[in-house]
C-alpha cells in the first residue's frame, strides 16, 4: 500500500479520562505503588496507574461484564496497562503468564471499536490481534467472547490446520475483531477475502515468540497493509534482548513501555522449580516413579502436563503411559485440530489428568488448575522453559515444575541457574558443576543411577537408584512443532 496517496479518514484513539481519585495521587504515591508491584515504566508522560475498576473510565457496558465475572481488583499489568492503552499511544507490555495481559488489550479495543463508524459492506476488521499459534489465538477469542457480545461486536479467529470456508465466510460478512495467526491471515489477504484498510488498533501478542519463530517477514507484510497512524500494542511474557531491536521498527517514537518485574527473562515465583540432573537413560524410569507418587494417595487429584521435544517422543511416552494404565491424552502439531481440541478438553475437564505435549502447549494453553509441569526434554532456550513452567502456578495458585536435565542441555546451564537464583530456588550442585565444566554430569561421576532430590516440592522425591531402563530413542532431534503456522510462514517467505 502506498499510504501517501490514500485519503485516510480521521479516527479517534485517545479515550482515557483520569479519575479524580487517580489525579490526587502524588508522584511519591505513584512511585511507591509501582515499587510495591514491581512495575517498571519507560517513556514520557505515562499515565498514573488505576487501583480499582471504578477508576478505569470504562463505559457501563464493560463494567457490567466485569462485575458479572466477579473480578475483585485489576492485576498490576492491567492497572498500569489500561490507562496506557486507552491513551491511544503505542504500548509495549510485559508480564508473566496468567497475569491478565489478554484483558489488558481486549477491553480497550472494545471501547476503541464503539467509537468508530460502523462497518460497511466490504470493510475489514477494526481490531487485529496477531498470535503465534492457533491455541493462543483460540484462547484470546474465548476471552473476547465474554466481553464483546454485550456491544454486539462481531469477531472471528482465523488460523491454519482447519478448513478455510467458515473463516472466510465470517470475514466476508464483516467482523470488528479478527484474531489470527500470520500465515492464514496473509492467505485471506491475497485472495481478497478481507483487507486491513480499517484496522486502527493492532495487537501483537507473544511478540517475542512470533519473531523467534521466524515470522518477521509476515509481520512486515501485515504492517504494510495497515494504515501508518494505527495504534500498536505488543504484549508478551518475556522480552529478550535478541528481539528488542527487531520489534522496535514496528513501533512509533512515542512508544511507552510497562513491565511487571525485570526486563530480563524470569520465572513465575509461584512455581517451585525442581531440577534433576541425570543421564538420558534415566528419564523414562524416573518419569514412571514421579507419576506413581503424584497419582496416588493425597496427590491423586494432580493435573500434570509433560513436555517433550518431538512429536515422536510425545507419541511414544503417551503409548507407554497408557500401557501402564494412566489416563493420558496427547497434543502435537501433527494432530488434526479436532483431535487437539478434544485432547485439550479432556485435560481441562480432568477426564485425562495427564497430558503429554510438545511446545505447541507452552503458550496459550489456559488451564488454571495444572498442579505439575514435567520437562521430560529440556527446551532449547530459557524463554521456552519459562513459558512451559508458567502453565502451572497461575492466577495466584502454587505449582511445581520438574525438569530432567542432561549433558545435552549443558549449554543452557548458566541461564537456567540465573532463572533459579532470581526466583530464589535451590540450585543443584550437579548443575553448577555442569556450568563450570562446560558439560558432563559433574558430581554424578558418569554413574547411571537415579537422580537425587534437589529441592523441596509438593511431594516427596526420595533418593533412588533406577538402574537401566529403556533408551530415550529418537529424542535428539528438536522439532519446533508449529507445523501448520510454519508452513503458512514458508509459503509467504519468498513474497515478503
Amino acid at each position: 500500500m502506498d499510504w501517501s496517496r490514500e485519503d485516510l479518514p480521521h479516527f479517534q484513539k485517545n479515550f482515557y479520562r483520569e479519575h479524580a481519585s487517580v489525579n490526587k495521587m502524588s508522584d511519591n504515591d505513584v512511585k511507591q505503588w509501582r515499587e510495591e508491584n514491581s512495575i517498571c515504566v519507560i517513556g514520557k508522560d505515562i499515565p498514573k496507574p488505576i487501583c480499582a475498576f471504578d477508576q478505569t473510565g470504562f463505559p457501563e457496558y464493560i463494567m457490567s461484564e466485569i462485575r458479572h465475572a466477579n473480578f475483585q481488583n485489576p492485576t498490576p499489568i492491567q492497572s498500569q496497562g489500561w490507562p496506557m492503552a486507552m491513551s491511544g499511544r503505542d504500548v509495549i507490555g510485559i508480564a508473566k503468564t496468567g497475569s491478565g495481559k489478554t484483558l489488558a488489550f481486549i477491553l480497550p479495543s472494545i471501547v476503541h471499536i464503539n467509537a468508530q463508524p460502523l462497518l460497511r459492506k466490504g470493510d475489514g476488521p477494526i481490531v487485529l490481534v496477531v498470535a503465534p499459534t492457533r491455541e493462543l489465538a483460540v484462547q484470546i477469542e474465548g476471552e473476547t467472547q465474554k466481553f464483546a457480545y454485550s456491544s454486539k461486536i462481531k469477531h472471528t479467529c482465523v488460523y491454519g490446520g482447519v478448513p478455510r470456508r467458515e473463516q472466510a465466510r465470517a470475514l466476508q460478512q464483516g467482523v470488528e475483531i479478527c484474531i489470527c495467526t500470520p500465515g492464514r491471515l496473509l492467505d485471506f489477504l491475497e485472495s481478497g477475502t478481507t483487507n486491513l484498510n480499517r484496522v486502527t488498533y493492532l495487537v501483537i501478542d507473544e511478540a517475542d515468540r512470533l519473531l523467534d519463530m521466524g515470522f518477521e517477514p509476515q509481520l512486515k507484510a501485515i504492517f504494510s497493509q495497515v494504515r501508518p497512524d494505527r495504534q500498536v500494542l505488543m504484549w508478551s511474557a518475556t522480552w529478550p534482548k535478541e528481539v528488542r531491536q527487531l520489534a522496535s521498527e514496528f513501533m512509533s517514537s512515542d512508544t511507552i513501555q510497562v513491565s511487571v518485574g525485570s526486563w530480563d527473562t524470569k520465572a513465575n515465583h509461584d512455581v517451585c522449580q525442581v531440577i534433576e540432573v541425570m543421564t538420558p537413560y534415566d528419564k523414562n524410569p524416573r518419569l514412571q516413579k514421579v507419576l506413581r507418587t503424584l497419582m496416588t494417595g493425597d496427590s491423586k487429584k494432580s493435573k500434570i502436563l509433560i513436555f517433550t521435544a518431538t512429536k515422536r517422543g510425545c507419541n511414544e511416552i503417551s503409548r507407554n503411559l497408557v500401557r501402564e494404565g494412566y489416563p493420558v491424552t496427547g497434543m502435537h502439531g501433527d494432530k488434526e485440530q479436532l483431535d487437539r481440541d478434544r485432547a485439550l478438553e479432556a485435560f481441562k475437564s480432568g477426564k485425562c489428568p495427564i497430558m503429554v505435549a510438545t511446545d505447541v502447549a507452552s503458550r496459550g494453553i489456559h488451564v488454571d488448575d495444572i498442579t505439575h509441569v514435567i520437562n521430560f526434554d529440556f527446551p532449547l532456550n530459557i524463554e521456552d522453559y519459562v513459558h512451559r513452567i508458567g502453565r502451572t502456578g497461575r492466577v495466584g495458585k502454587k505449582g511445581t515444575a520438574i525438569s530432567f536435565f542432561t549433558k545435552d542441555d549443558s549449554k543452557r546451564a548458566g541461564r537456567l541457574i540465573e532463572v533459579l537464583v532470581e526466583a530464589q530456588q535451590p540450585v543443584p550442585k550437579e548443575l553448577k558443576d555442569m556450568e563450570h565444566s562446560g558439560g558432563g554430569y559433574g558430581g554424578y561421576g558418569g554413574g547411571y543411577g537415579g537422580p537425587r532430590r534437589y529441592s523441596q516440592s509438593a511431594y516427596d522425591l526420595r533418593e533412588s537408584r533406577n538402574g537401566g531402563g529403556s533408551a530415550n530413542g529418537g529424542y535428539k532431534g528438536y522439532d519446533r512443532d508449529n507445523r501448520d503456522d510454519r508452513d503458512d510462514r514458508d509459503r509467504h517467505k519468498s513474497r515478503y
